[in-house]
């Protein structure tokens, strides 16, 4: 079985975050990058599928030289061979424009299953896997909480609203966007690590692929959150205090 992760670099959980003068987006000279978190869980996922059924996994990243990091380390996990998009600029690429292009990347290996992460922890849109389904012609699943090959078929856990769940049968090859938190994420090991160094990376353009990459979006200006403090008092009754702060909490902080 041939196992295709789409991944993604994002600053760590613990950056802080600057605007730059232009505010046109932020400062990234100094930030730290990782996996993004749901697609870790996606790789892992993969990982455990060629344990139990044979087979390869190969990782797809996009972006600027700064993610053969993150590469590295879904191949030191044990991730077998990759793929390297190299665009140095996806911040102006619509959710459309990236999805043709992972899927355009996708179709060149004919994989068996792709596997994605529900949604990317810097934008967060939960788009892209479902858009590179359609594109691809592949049957899909979202919210994936556990995913098993049974009898030539595809098997997934979906999570649904309320604590109830939801089990998807189809056939392959499929695409299956992945929860966080459905399994225990493994360490790099030493030996992972050196074997990583010898792995296949294979580097392609947009351009190769025959993604133009015109921007989809334009992005004028960017905004720190606008923190504002007051303290408004509430008269009349204990009863009409009440009514006037659920109207509050429900129409001005919309909490309720």
């Amino acid at each position: 079985m041939k196992i295709l992760v789409a991944i993604k670099q994002v600053p760590a959980h613990d950056s802080r975050l600057f605007i730059e003068p232009t505010g046109e987006w932020i400062e990234e000279n100094d930030l730290g990058y990782e996996v993004n978190e749901p697609d870790a869980y996606a790789l892992e996922a993969a990982l455990q599928l060629r344990e139990q059924h044979g087979g390869e996994v190969i990782v797809m990243c996009a972006g600027p030289a700064r993610v053969s990091s993150t590469i590295r380390e879904a191949l030191a996990k044990g991730a077998d061979r990759a793929l390297h998009i190299e665009e140095d600029d996806l911040r102006h690429w619509d959710n459309l424009s990236v999805a043709q292009l992972l899927a355009k990347a996708a179709q060149t290996e004919q994989p068996d299953l792709v596997l994605t992460g529900l949604q990317s922890d810097d934008l967060g849109f939960g788009q892209t896997g479902v858009i590179m389904a359609e594109l691809m012609g592949l049957p899909h699943a979202t919210l994936a909480m556990s995913v098993e090959v049974v009898d030539g078929r595809l098997r997934v856990k979906c999570e649904l609203e309320g604590g109830w769940f939801q089990y998807v049968s189809m056939p392959l090859p499929a695409l299956v966007t992945i929860q966080s938190g459905i399994l225990r994420l493994r360490y790099a090991t030493l030996m992972g690590i050196k074997r990583a160094k010898t792995k296949e990376v294979r580097k392609i353009t947009p351009a190769e692929l025959g993604a133009a990459g015109e921007p989809g979006i334009t992005l004028r200006r960017i905004y720190a959150p606008h923190s504002l403090k007051q303290t408004q008092m509430l008269a009349g009754s204990v009863q009409e205090q009440a009514a006037q702060l659920v109207e509050k909490l429900k129409h001005e902080v919309r909490v309720i």
